[in-house]
Formats: structure tokens, C-alpha cells, sequence
């Protein structure tokens, strides 16, 4: 009885057991669902925010990026639009320049067809005076032999026998100039050996101009080298002496001073600030301390090498340095240590051929004006100043007399001294080797002009060849082929001693008469 009892009490708790396991099993799974379900939706909403941004920082790199092109692509333009201005004023000068020229053509045409006018009237006139002068001149000779009582052969003889004095009288003055030729011909010989010496040193000349042109990368340059507020081209213009001039000019920035030396270390300078990319007033100041020093260094090699070149030695140090200072210098547009140079070979040269000493001859060429190298506090004039200079350092009494009278200011006591002024003016006097400013070389031409306008039957005056040369028409019937020649020789004598120009002018007198008559 107990048996079957027990029997269903067990299978009771086994029953409850089951349900028991089976309701927390049931639970158990729900919740482990549940939280996998959870951690799904965050994982899904990390996800999507993930994407989101990395959508978000795409489209801001893009975007830079379409920026930068963009801003890449608006320098470009502007610096085309910057050409294309450029060219634009250039043909629109040159269409004015066009214009002008056309117009001053149209006014020569007039006056061409104007003086071709008075020309033909003039001819006209001189036909008809020309045959009243015949015919009255017919009747004199009747006059004349009806008066003296003389026929045309008897008058002949007469005219034969003056004619012979006049023969005598023109051998007399032809022995003269004979005489004259023969004292010349020592002035000849002198001429000469300038002319050989001038062949012999033909060199090239350049003006030497007041600016240097400093190029840029990009026109963005130019607000850097001004800095915030000008200070950056205030500081080096401070540190230099050199004006900066930043315009429109694309990718240049121009310098401009007369003194070379500082030009030149302005340029350097400013090109090592460039590459450097680091543009301050405390760095400007550091470059340019150290490329002065390395030119004034430049400065001693570049005397040494100049010495070299003539084969000269024996120099003082401290003139070797200014020697080198030449090549920062300029005379009238010409730089100093070419023009030196050139003077040292032109007097050795010419010593040679007289039998001088060339080492002497070409120290005093290079060295007659060494004086303008002197400090600008020191006042007076450079060849005073050159010869105390050369006199300090225990130069050649011979040097040092040229160097100090080649422009006359005490008084010569050697002929290499006359040499030394020869070469001189040769070189300071070639075409192109010096600068003649606008105003005064018009106002040269003019004064020609006039001046030979001035004489008596003087119809036109051109000067052309850059007043080397000097054209004048004469009125035919005032001035005949014998006044022609002695008014050529009048005008030259007159530009001889009012005018002042470099080397020769030409006068060349133009006579001309046409005679015109038609076959019918």
C-alpha cells in the first residue's frame, strides 16, 4: 500500500521537476534573445552613425578640395587676365604710335608738295632770269667793246696775259700749302698710332641704367615682400638705401638707386629672401649684413683678376680695393672698370708705338679715375682726389702725375700723362658708350640746326646721325659751288667754337639746280 503510494508522490515531483525546468529554461531563452536583439539594434546604430560621418568627412574633403581647384583656378585667371591687360595697352600704344606717325607722314607729304611747289616756281624764275641775264649780258659785251674801243680777240689776249699772273700767284700759295702739308705730317703719324691703338682695343660698349629687375614666382610675393603694414619694404629699403618699386609689373619687382653697389647687394638679397620664403625685418637685416660682406670680398678678387688681365703687379692692397669698387661705378651711363680697362689698353698701346713704358702707361690709364671710388664725404675733384690717393700708397711719381692732370687740374710732367687724357676722351667719345639724357641731346640737335641755319643762303638744315652729321640746302641762285665750299668750311669753324659734342660733326652743304625743258 505504501508502494503505490510513493509511486505517484515521486512521478508528482518528477512531474513538478519538469515543469519547473522547462518554464526557467523558457525564461532564460527569452531573455538571452532579448539582449542579443539589444545589442544588434546598437551595433545597427553604431553602424549608421559611423557612416554618417565617414558620408560628413567625404563630403568636407571634396568640398576642400573643389575649393583649392577652384582657388588655383581664380590665380590662373587673374594672372591671365593680367597678360591679356598687358597686351592690350601694348597694341593699344603701338595703334597710337601708328596713328601719330601716320599723321606726321601725311604733314611731311604736304610740306613735300609744298616745297616741291616753290621749287618748280623758283626754276621758273630762274629760266626767265637766266635768259634776261643772256640777253643783257649780249648788249654789254657791245657796250663794252663800242666804250673801249676793244674787239672781242683783243679783249681775249688781254683776259690771257691776267690770267697768267693769276697763275703765278696760285703756284705761289700752292708752294705755301706744300710747306703747310709737310709740318702736318707729323700730326699725321700722331694720328696714326691713336687710330691703330683704337683698332686694336675694339670693345663692346653698354649703358649701364639706374634699376635692376628682380623676378617673381607669382604676384602672391609681392604682398609678403611688403609685409603687414609696408614694414617688411620699410626695413629693407632701411638696410639697403634702395628704393623698391612694386606695381602692375607681373611677377617683377623692380630697384632702383644710382649707387651700383647698392643695387646689386638689394638684388641678392632680395632673391635669397624669396627662395628662402622667410621674410622679416630681423631676417632682411641678417641676409643683408652677410651679402655685403661677400661683395666686399667680390670686390678685392674682382681688382686682383682686373690686375691679372693687364698683367700688372705691384700694387698696394688698399688700391686693388678700390679698383675693384670700379666695377659699382658708372660715368655718364659708362661703367667705370670697363671704361678703366679699356683706357689702360689704349695708353699701353700707344706708349708702345712711342717707346714708353707699357707697365706704367697701362697702371695710369687704369687708375686716372680711381678718385670717383673715393668716399662721397671726401669733396673736390676726382682726379685730385685720385692723385692723393695713388701719391698715399707710394705709386709711380709718373702714375700719379697722370692720374692727377688727365683733366688738366695741375700740370702735366710726363707724355704718358697726354696719353692718358687721349685715351680718355677715345673712350669716353665712341658712340654708344655713354648716356646723353633726352632733353639735352634734342636741344644739341637744335642748337646744330640753328646755328648753321644762321648763315646767309641758308634754305633748310637737317641734323641727323644723332647730330653727327649736319645737311644744309642752300638757295642756288645766292650761293654758288665756290661760296658752297667756303660756307662748309665757315659752319664747321663756328660749330668748333660755340658747341660742345663728343667726337666729329659732319657738314655737308647741298647744292642743287635743275634745268627742265620739254620735247613737243
Amino acid at each position: 500500500m505504501e508502494v503505490y503510494i510513493l509511486f505517484p508522490v515521486i512521478a508528482a515531483l518528477f512531474a513538478a521537476t519538469f515543469y519547473l525546468g522547462w518554464v526557467t529554461n523558457t525564461r532564460f531563452g527569452k531573455n538571452k534573445v532579448a539582449a542579443a536583439e539589444e545589442r544588434a539594434r546598437i551595433i545597427l546604430e553604431d553602424a549608421e552613425k559611423e557612416s554618417k560621418n565617414l558620408k560628413r568627412e567625404k563630403l568636407l574633403e571634396v568640398k576642400d578640395e573643389w575649393l583649392k581647384k577652384k582657388q588655383e583656378y581664380d590665380i590662373e585667371v587673374n594672372r591671365r587676365n593680367q597678360k591679356i591687360n598687358s597686351y592690350e595697352k601694348q597694341v593699344k600704344s603701338r595703334e597710337e604710335n601708328l596713328e601719330k606717325k601716320y599723321d606726321l607722314i601725311q604733314q611731311k607729304e604736304k610740306e613735300f608738295r609744298r616745297i616741291e611747289k616753290e621749287i618748280l616756281q623758283q626754276k621758273e624764275d630762274l629760266g626767265k632770269k637766266q635768259g634776261e641775264l643772256e640777253r643783257l649780258i649780249m648788249e654789254q659785251n657791245i657796250r663794252l667793246e663800242k666804250t673801249a674801243g676793244l674787239t672781242a680777240d683783243e679783249a681775249k689776249k688781254m683776259l690771257m696775259e691776267n690770267i697768267t699772273e693769276k697763275a703765278k700767284s696760285d703756284a705761289a700759295h700752292m708752294v705755301k700749302e706744300i710747306r703747310d702739308n709737310a709740318k702736318a705730317e707729323a700730326k699725321k703719324e700722331a694720328q696714326k698710332v691713336v687710330v691703330q691703338a683704337i683698332q686694336r682695343t675694339a670693345v663692346d660698349h653698354s649703358v649701364e641704367t639706374t634699376v635692376s629687375v628682380v623676378q617673381i614666382q607669382n604676384d602672391e610675393m609681392k604682398g609678403r615682400i611688403i609685409g603687414r603694414e609696408g614694414r617688411n619694404i620699410r626695413a629693407f629699403e632701411a638696410a639697403t638705401g634702395v628704393d623698391v618699386i612694386v606695381d602692375d609689373t607681373p611677377e617683377a619687382v623692380i630697384l632702383s638707386a644710382f649707387d651700383q653697389f647698392r643695387r646689386e647687394v638689394a638684388r641678392i638679397s632680395l632673391e635669397r629672401l624669396i627662395q628662402d620664403g622667410r621674410i622679416h625685418p630681423a631676417r632682411i637685416e641678417e641676409v643683408v649684413q652677410k651679402v655685403e660682406s661677400e661683395l666686399e670680398e667680390e670686390v678685392i678678387k674682382e681688382g686682383e683678376n682686373t690686375l691679372i688681365q693687364l698683367g700688372l703687379h705691384g700694387v698696394h692692397p688698399e688700391l686693388i680695393k678700390h679698383i675693384g669698387r670700379m666695377k659699382y661705378r658708372s660715368s655718364y651711363g659708362q661703367n667705370l672698370l670697363q671704361h678703366s680697362i679699356e683706357v689702360a689698353y689704349l695708353t699701353g698701346i700707344m706708349a708702345s708705338e712711342l717707346g714708353f713704358d707699357t707697365s706704367i702707361a697701362k697702371k695710369a690709364g687704369l687708375m686716372h679715375d680711381i678718385g670717383k671710388t673715393v668716399d662721397k664725404s671726401i669733396e673736390g675733384p676726382h682726379a685730385l682726389l685720385g692723385y692723393e690717393l695713388t701719391k698715399k700708397y707710394n705709386e709711380n711719381p709718373i702714375i700719379v702725375n697722370a692720374v692727377g692732370s688727365h683733366h688738366e687740374d695741375i700740370e702735366m710732367e710726363h707724355p704718358i700723362a697726354a696719353l692718358v687724357q687721349s685715351a680718355d676722351a677715345i673712350s669716353g667719345a665712341r658712340p654708344g658708350a655713354r648716356r646723353e639724357p633726352l632733353e639735352s641731346y634734342v636741344k644739341r640737335l637744335e642748337n646744330l640746326e640753328n646755328l648753321a641755319k644762321s648763315f646767309e643762303g641758308v634754305a633748310k638744315t637737317y641734323a641727323i646721325q644723332a647730330g653727327r652729321e649736319v645737311r644744309v640746302v642752300v638757295e642756288p641762285d645766292r650761293i654758288d659751288d665756290t661760296l658752297s665750299d667756303r660756307l662748309a668750311y665757315e659752319i664747321s669753324q663756328k660749330i668748333q667754337e660755340e658747341m660742345e659734342y663728343p667726337g666729329q660733326i659732319k657738314v655737308t652743304v647741298i647744292r642743287e639746280v635743275r634745268k627742265i625743258a620739254y620735247a613737243r
